[in-house]
């Protein structure tokens, strides 16, 4: 697979888990790779001391994605370093309650909606000049299965990542004239990951091996797999698609 060698991506939540696989991978397929994190600096620079060990080019850079002026600082340091960021890999996740809606207050419903989607606005934003002058770009959205099949608790997560999955199809409807695809990948439950932590004990997470055809649950290499896909190349026709990354547990 070709990996639009010399691209620079931008992963948002790169210091760990999905994250931290896909600035890998994508730097293993040759783009220039700027780790995005939070709080996880040390976990960060670790990210990139692995992907320089390789042979790869990355960065670390610290910005609160939820804030327009954090991201737009991000991407003047790129821009200072290597150009224009051709690649966006929207992976970073704001905080979320787990807890029934009976027992929800709309800040904690609409306070994630806000940030799911103000981050989601910012990135974006922040990127669209470079891909528009380049008449090439790729986006790429991290959803979750839950936008589509709820689960007990989950509702403040997954109706936020239902609203960022109807945001790609717009921008995806109205970028494709610019050469620039949209597309999201939604992973069912996923092992080493933090949300996997919180969400799962022993017991649910056997039920969701139970309830999946192909007999465990997702790595983050495979989840990474499907997003440097739609980074590559390779995706010259796939725009405004959902990957659902899930072993087969929900097909659809």
């Amino acid at each position: 697979m070709t990996g639009a060698t010399g691209r620079v991506a931008l992963v948002t939540g790169a210091s760990s888990g999905i994250g931290a696989a896909t600035a890998c991978l994508l730097a293993a397929r040759g783009m220039r790779v700027v780790v995005d994190y939070l709080r996880s600096g040390t976990a960060a620079e670790e990210v990139v001391a692995g992907i320089e060990a390789a042979g790869g080019q990355a960065m670390a850079v610290q910005a609160d994605v939820r804030e327009a002026a954090a991201v737009e600082n991000m991407i003047e340091q790129v821009r200072a370093a290597w150009g224009g960021i051709g690649v966006l890999v929207h992976n970073a996740l704001t905080p979320y309650v787990i807890k029934p809606f009976q027992d929800m207050t709309w800040e904690e419903l609409g306070g994630k909606l806000d940030d799911e989607m103000r981050a989601a606005f910012a990135v974006t934003k922040a990127v669209l000049p470079a891909m528009t002058e380049q008449g090439w770009g790729r986006i790429i959205y991290l959803g979750t299965g839950l936008s589509r099949q709820p689960r007990e608790g989950m509702i403040a997560l997954g109706t936020a990542k239902a609203a960022l999955a109807q945001f790609a199809r717009y921008l995806a409807q109205e970028l494709g004239p610019r050469g620039i695809t949209v597309n999201v990948v939604e992973p069912g439950p996923v092992e080493d990951t933090r949300m996997a932590d919180v969400v799962f004990d022993e017991k649910h997470k056997q039920r969701q091996v139970a309830a999946t055809p192909l007999g465990r649950l997702a790595h983050p290499g495979d989840v990474a797999q499907a997003v440097a896909f739609y980074a590559s190349e390779d995706n010259a026709f796939m725009t405004g698609t959902t990957a659902a990354v899930n072993g087969g547990m929900s097909m659809y």
